[in-house]
């Protein structure tokens, strides 16, 4: 048990009906990990305040929640997750207690997800890597991620900051580390967005490098910098544009194409041929940021379209409510997706 619960009265600041309020004490065993949960200055503790609108006071290694009775068995479920998530060796930032309040709250929608089922504690997906873990911060991330587990062809798409291209290189970096796959190749459509850069100098890998950045990014996050700098230079990691992958097959390998919203119908059709087998393939993209000329069909959106019906294929929608970057982004999506409103990937025919 992570925790001891000490329920007593209502308490008089709460403002609710008697009946609706709710307080209690908990109390937990390891004061370093308690003050680590708590955060510096008991900021996860105010941003808990902030969330779902609950009173928390810590004292030692203890903790006074108020407030309804929803919001703080939220608040509980919360921080009786993280508190596991300490004691396991993780650590606790401010994105993770986001992360667990957003799933508390879920767990509490009635939502169609099997897996947000009302439990008496928290559970998310995890990806594990030798570096960190990663667990979810939504129910749509949680969908993703055990897509990610059981299929061997994901799609996931949605607007920007919702974590689609970094969970998939995590994924790759843990099947990779467990010895599911041989090798990781990381590839995207070579499409400027919107603007033209002209002449790049250098050899193949310094011009395609610009565009290949973000998946750079994400597995130096995964794996210690000079393993990824072995793995690329014995040909492990493999990260090359989409024009790279024609006339191949890829077996015992993950392989992510990202921004796949600027690939055209032949290219979308030429990468998914090359899943070999013991293959896994991600695909991610965002169908309303497509670069592609005006009058040219975008390979993701025709593909969702034409394999929707295909058996073992997993489709993971994100929406803006899954952005889990700096709040104004989620805020920014929707603005723009009520300015230019984006038909859904099903309505938009073949061609």
């Amino acid at each position: 048990m992570n925790a001891t619960e000490v329920v007593s009265s209502p308490s008089r600041n709460v403002r609710t009906a008697a009946t609706d309020a709710n307080h209690f004490i908990l109390t937990f065993e390891n004061n370093r990990l308690a003050s680590e949960l708590f955060g510096q200055f008991d900021q996860n503790l105010k941003l808990l305040e902030q969330r779902l609108q609950v009173e928390a006071h810590a004292r030692g290694n203890s903790v006074a929640i108020s407030g309804e009775l929803l919001a703080t068995n939220q608040a509980r479920r919360a921080l009786d997750f993280l508190y596991a998530r300490l004691q396991s060796g993780g650590s606790v930032e401010a994105s993770d207690v986001e992360g667990a309040i957003r799933m508390a709250v879920a767990a509490d929608d009635q939502l169609s997800l099997p897996t947000m089922e009302r439990k008496a504690k928290l559970t998310m997906a995890q990806i594990s890597t030798r570096k960190k873990t990663i667990a979810a911060r939504t129910p749509t991330q949680d969908a993703y991620m055990r897509a990610l587990e059981r299929s061997e062809l994901v799609f996931g798409v949605g607007p920007a900051g919702t974590g689609k291209t970094y969970l998939a290189v995590a994924q790759a970096a843990q099947l990779l580390e467990r010895g599911v796959v041989d090798r990781i190749v990381l590839t995207r459509p070579a499409v400027e967005a919107g603007e033209r850069l002209g002449f790049l100098p250098g050899d193949m890998k310094d011009k395609v490098d610009p565009y290949l950045r973000p998946l750079y990014d994400a597995l130096y996050d995964m794996m210690p910098g000079d393993k990824v700098e072995r793995a690329i230079t014995a040909g492990v990691i493999e990260i090359a544009p989409l024009a790279f992958m024609r006339g191949r097959t890829l077996a015992n390998a993950a392989i992510i194409l990202d921004e796949a919203q600027n690939t055209t119908s032949m290219q979308m059709k030429m990468f998914l041929t090359r899943l070999g087998e013991n293959g896994r393939m991600i695909i991610t993209g965002d169908p309303s940021q497509v670069d592609l000329p005006r009058g040219v069909t975008s390979g993701l959106v025709e593909a969702l379209q034409i394999l929707r019906e295909v058996e073992g294929i997993s489709v993971v929608r994100f929406k803006d409510t899954d952005v889990v970057r700096h709040p104004l982004v989620g805020r920014i999506v929707r603005a723009y997706d009520a300015k230019y409103k984006v038909p859904d990937e099903s309505e938009q025919p073949a061609t």
